[in-house]
């Protein structure tokens, strides 16, 4: 395959392919078959269609870029460098998987502009790919005007075997062609191998007709490796079929140029070692030093830079033109981005007496959902077909359906994790609207990496989660979620939320609602059972995470910390224990994550480290409660699996009553 003369096309691929080679050799880690093997695509995909602003990476009306295959990196720090973004630098690419670098190991969108989604679990880039397109499709339909278009880019996807074997991906695929979302557009870099070897090891379905069954208009590039013409003229027939995504596969080779690795396991996970570096070098007529790029490649891709500029000053004058055609739209869609709340906007949130009746907290969060909808035109989601128990649907504002975007209400299906994935990607969007995604807080165990990643890529996604405890009754121990909310609490950068009432569900909103405003994600988990408006709870208090509800005259001899439904007993506790003589004071905690987050004055006016004797109520684990409760403290809690009876039938089996936590407080005070 020795190369005479390159093309400045070949040569800009054979940049892409050499950069990703030598940064990998240098850091001795990486995965260099994915950008050598998918190198034509995305040189063709950047250089001929894509239109985006390097100096201007947020641009709004940008093509957003997804590489699904998140291991593949290189291939997308390449591609930055070579079209001059300033947030990749050839020193950059050298500090490729370093402490501090602004190339880690997969793309995160916090650390490198121009990076869209952070991926790295296969799969999770293709479905936040469906909420970007989700995004532009919903403000397209929203704010687009027959004589005026403001909202107009694709959404492009590179993708691997191992993102088509995963679930999410399915999940996802489903859904984008059941919605007909027609800017969006997956190149499959169809390699034929993992990890383990040839994918013929467990991978032998034709992955065309699985997308083709989805609704999806499919191509295929049979050499993916030299026909650069195919490549564009694929992705031409992509962008002509307005009404269905397109999945372009493109047979590549992993690791082409390698003579020894090429097509082989080896070349997926680790540097190519110095001597097969140089054959490859050899082999593709690479004759510049590492790191080296020809100046006639950087002449060629740094075009992009005037491009983009002029791409951006088009579409300013566009949206001049639309301003003074339509100034109330315009308005509404500059406060979009510019991600400002309206003024007064929390006024919405109902508040509550003693005398108000008893509800579910997932009744008092559907007012709210339905309240902030009103002045909140962003609010954007649904369930994972539990619309009608988790009291999710937004009324009035219509379903997201093919042809009928606009609507804000959307029924994800049984698909709670792609659901998860696709919030995400409409929060990455990065246009200002606020998705909020809902199911049994159970079945975050289905969706929980891309709850992960919501709060690992700052996407400011809302969670809605019901059914929070062993209250949730009939279904059974499958359904009723035990460890859950501590491992949810462990997550870094997630604030999770259970409120007791209707004043602290109120409360939780508007955390919730800020928090996405900053692109912090927050998981709300309510009951399905009535539970009391209790006096003393407040919006204010739920900010801080504890608050003392009730309290004693003088020093508390016990201090009773109740959460969402379990808080009312704590209540009724303290009740007969201060008739029986005993000082109590009651803590409101529905946030452990807000509480910690409070300085050391505040913890100790809450929790004074003077009094030892604690007892926390949940109907939960008891996992992560000994942080509060202390070693002379207990807890009233569930280490066991559920079982299938009436909520309030459960919950008295297990021990949730006024009587028992009365019983544990005066075990613990002697």
């Amino acid at each position: 395959m020795a190369v005479a003369t390159q093309s400045t096309e070949e040569l800009c691929i054979n940049s892409i392919r050499f950069l990703a080679v030598d940064a990998i050799e240098k850091s001795k880690s990486g995965h260099p078959g994915l950008p050598m093997g998918a190198a034509p695509m995305a040189f063709v995909l950047w250089d001929q269609f894509m239109r985006y602003n390097p100096k201007n990476p947020q641009w709004f009306n940008r093509d957003r870029f997804v590489l699904s295959a998140g291991h593949g990196s290189m291939l997308q720090y390449a591609l930055l460098y070579l079209m001059g973004y300033d947030s990749v630098t050839i020193e950059d690419i050298k500090q490729f998987r370093q402490w501090g670098s602004k190339t880690p190991g997969h793309p995160e969108n916090f650390v490198t502009a121009g990076v869209e989604v952070t991926t790295g679990p296969l799969g999770q880039g293709i479905a936040n790919a469906v909420g970007l397109a989700v995004a532009e499709a919903h403000l397209a339909a929203k704010f687009n005007k027959p004589n005026a278009t403001i909202v107009d880019h694709y959404t492009y996807v590179i993708l691997g075997d191992g993102c088509n074997m995963e679930g999410i991906s399915g999940e996802a695929a489903s859904i984008a062609g059941h919605w007909g979302l027609g800017k969006l557009i997956a190149l499959y870099d169809d390699n034929h191998i993992s990890i383990d070897g040839s994918t013929d090891v467990a991978f032998t379905e034709d992955v065309s007709k699985r997308f083709e069954s989805y609704g999806w208009h499919v191509l295929h590039v049979k050499d993916g490796n030299t026909d650069l013409a195919g490549i564009a003229k694929a992705i031409e027939e992509a962008k002509a079929v307005t009404d269905k995504p397109t999945m372009i596969k493109v047979t590549t080779t992993i690791g082409y140029g390698s003579p020894n690795k090429a097509n082989t396991a080896g070349i997926h996970g680790a540097a190519l070692g110095p001597d097969e570096t140089a054959l490859t070098r050899t082999n593709l007529g690479w004759n510049y030093a590492p790191f080296e790029i020809p100046q006639e490649v950087l002449n060629h891709t740094r075009k992009a830079v005037e491009r983009g500029a002029g791409y951006e000053t088009e579409w300013n004058k566009a949206f001049a033109d639309y301003q003074a055609k339509y100034p109330q739209e315009a308005a509404e869609f500059s406060r979009l981005l510019s991600g400002k709340l309206p003024e007064g906007w929390d006024n919405v949130l109902p508040t509550y007496t003693t005398e108000d009746k008893a509800q579910p907290t997932r009744k008092h969060s559907e007012i709210c959902l339905n309240k902030l909808g009103t002045i909140l035109p962003e609010l954007i989601g649904g369930s994972a077909d539990l619309t009608h128990s988790n009291l999710t649907e937004l009324k009035g504002a219509g379903d997201f359906q093919k042809g009928h975007f606009a609507n804000r209400n959307i029924h994800f299906g049984v698909r709670e994790h792609a659901m998860g994935a696709i919030c995400n990607g409409i929060a990455l969007h990065r246009s200002g609207l606020m998705p909020y995604g809902a199911t049994f807080l159970i079945f975050t165990d289905y969706m929980r990496a891309s709850i992960r990643l919501a709060a690992l890529s700052e996407a400011g996604s809302i969670w809605v989660m019901t059914h929070d405890s062993i209250g949730q009754g009939e279904d059974g121990p499958t359904h009723q979620p035990i460890e859950t909310l501590a491992s949810l609490r462990a997550i870094p950068d997630l604030t999770v939320i259970r409120p007791a009432d209707g004043n602290e569900t109120s409360g939780a909103y508007k955390i919730a609602i800020e928090k996405s405003k900053e692109n912090a994600s927050t998981l709300l988990a309510f009951t399905r059972q009535n539970v009391p408006n209790l006096a003393g709870t407040s919006v204010a208090g739920v900010a801080k995470g504890a608050y003392v509800l009730v309290d004693s005259q003088g020093t508390p001899d016990i201090i009773l910390i109740g959460t969402g439904s379990e808080l009312s007993l704590a209540v009724g506790a303290a009740e007969k224990l201060t008739a029986a003589g005993k000082k109590v004071r009651v803590v409101s905690m529905p946030s452990t994550t807000l509480f910690d987050q409070q300085d050391a004055a505040y913890k100790e006016s809450v929790l004074p480290k003077a009094v030892t004797k604690r007892l926390s109520v949940e109907a939960a684990s008891s996992f992560g409660w000994h942080k509060y409760v202390g070693t002379e403290g207990d807890t009233v809690s569930i280490d066991t699996f559920g079982a299938s009876a009436p909520g309030g039938t459960c919950l008295e089996k297990f021990g949730f009553t006024v009587d028992n936590v009365v019983a544990k407080a005066k075990a613990l005070l002697g």
